[in-house]
């Protein structure tokens, strides 16, 4: 705590939320647009539910502590801390991973060092809970930090420590394994009841030892790995962790200003004060463009953040267009996938990746180091603002273009390439009597990314009307427009 009250009285940024406004977003990660975020660890074992299976295991009736019990006994005799030595992860390969991700087109990865369940995915000097010295006996988070880094890959890491603080205290409620004698530094500390996760005030609140601890790993993680993007996770924006966020976001920005570094900080809930990190929504986006940079996280998996064997997928298309659509709209979207316990990524997720990547390596110029144009959006179709809406299956229409501007072009991407090739963009309507269009400019020029179809175009009132003959695709057409 010393060292860290130093770093932050030594650098520019002081802890307080004044100070912290001064933050600008790096260009790298303005730029960025797209990245991956991985969702591996002890949980990847059960492979049962989701990444909160160590919660739920231990609460009677549920899916969880049925399957449990039915497949793995008792809870007193076999409880969550009795998978990390099946969590071997054999096959553990982090060039491959970042050779799949690059291939992906993604240009930051951001792995779980520390998911609600304790477990870190590093080497630390704080808890003996951890990769290096048991399980997979790796250091995860070094390993693959090293091998994204060797392909030009920004670098990141996530805790999702902040709660912890109550993940597992259900298992206090009944005779199982977490009932044991628990002091800090062990898996399931400190286990407390469960409040309202809606109650900014709930009690039992963090006491002071658990904030420290959860600040102490926090900021171990940025001396030991330099994490280019500090993703935080929720629950960070309880009441009584507000001081120690700043003091956080105040060592990060300073240890980074101090390396020659830029970092960046994502989070939720309005844990921070507009404008000293990055806003995140989780599994959702934004109806309109904002005026400040944004971050959408989803996953490959409707269900789950983890790899379950009941995972259900989306398709590379639903992704894309989410990633044109928040794009456009002055995000960034990072994607979660789900590797299996022994290291694997599942083959359904490794196409959809490198389907993806075959569609970002044609059209990427519409996307990376693109900027929100005056009309990030036309069409019928509504995608609706908030967290947790991404399950829902959006059926765009070939009405629906999402915007971005780059250089002396702007690019206008049809969501749903209509079948006899005929497109009207409306927000580039020609001027008529009496009429004053959206678009001042002149067009000189309009192709297709990807399409050597010499495009038929004009400009008239009622929109930039394109004819198109031979263009077919399942995914976003992106038409690249010359303007003066």
């Amino acid at each position: 705590m010393d060292r860290i009250n130093q770093v932050i009285s030594q650098g520019p940024y002081a802890d307080t939320w004044e100070a912290l406004s001064e933050y600008q977003i790096p260009k790298w990660y303005r730029d960025g647009k797209f990245g991956i975020f991985i969702h591996w660890g002890v949980y990847s074992v059960p492979a049962f539910g989701s990444e909160w299976y160590p919660r739920n295991m231990y609460i009677p009736g549920s899916p969880e502590f049925e399957h449990h019990r039915r497949t793995y006994g008792d809870h007193a005799k076999f409880g969550y801390k009795d998978f990390i030595p099946l969590f071997t992860a054999d096959k553990f390969d982090p060039e491959a991973w970042a050779d799949l991700f690059h291939r992906a087109g993604a240009r930051y990865v951001v792995p779980v060092a520390e998911h609600h369940d304790g477990f870190q995915m590093y080497r630390s000097s704080i808890s003996r809970y951890n990769a290096y010295e048991m399980g997979p006996k790796r250091d995860v988070l070094g390993e693959l930090s090293a091998a994204f880094q060797k392909r030009g890959l920004q670098h990141g890491a996530s805790s999702h420590r902040a709660a912890h603080w109550f993940f597992m205290g259900h298992g206090r409620l009944f005779h199982s394994d977490v009932r044991e004698p628990l002091r800090r530094g062990d898996l399931y500390w400190p286990a407390q009841p469960e409040g309202d996760f809606q109650d900014l005030f709930s009690k039992p609140e963090p006491s002071s030892e658990f904030l420290e601890d959860w600040l102490l790993r926090s900021c171990e993680i940025v001396d030991r790995y330099r994490p280019k993007l500090f993703y935080l996770d929720w629950w960070v924006h309880h009441n009584s962790f507000k001081p120690y966020l700043k003091k956080f976001a105040a060592y990060y920005y300073n240890t980074m200003a101090e390396l020659g570094e830029e970092g960046v900080i994502t989070y939720k809930h309005d844990a921070f004060m507009l404008g000293t990190a990055v806003v995140d929504v989780e599994r959702g986006q934004f109806a309109d463009a904002k005026p400040y940079v944004w971050q959408s996280d989803t996953s490959l998996a409707k269900n789950s953040w983890c790899y379950t064997d009941q995972n259900v997928y989306k398709t590379a298309s639903q992704i894309i267009c989410d990633l044109v659509d928040v794009v456009s709209k002055n995000g960034t979207l990072l994607l979660n996938v789900g590797p299996k316990a022994d290291g694997t990524i599942p083959e359904r997720e490794r196409d959809i990746l490198l389907d993806i990547g075959r569609w970002l390596k044609v059209n990427g110029e519409a996307i990376y180091g693109s900027r929100v144009w005056r009309c990030a959006q036309e069409g019928p179709t509504i995608v609706p603002e908030g967290q947790f809406t991404d399950s829902e299956d959006r059926a765009f229409t070939p009405r629906d273009i999402r915007f971005t501007v780059k250089g002396t072009h702007l690019y206008a991407a049809v969501l749903k390439y209509p079948e006899n090739g005929e497109v009207t963009i409306t927000s580039l309507a020609e001027r008529d009597a009496g009429s004053k269009p959206h678009f001042h400019g002149i067009i000189r020029e309009v192709t297709a990314l990807g399409f050597d179809e010499p495009i038929e175009w004009r400009r008239s009132p009622a929109g930039l009307e394109i004819r198109t003959k031979t263009i077919k695709s399942e995914h976003p057409v992106v038409f690249k427009i010359r303007v003066d």
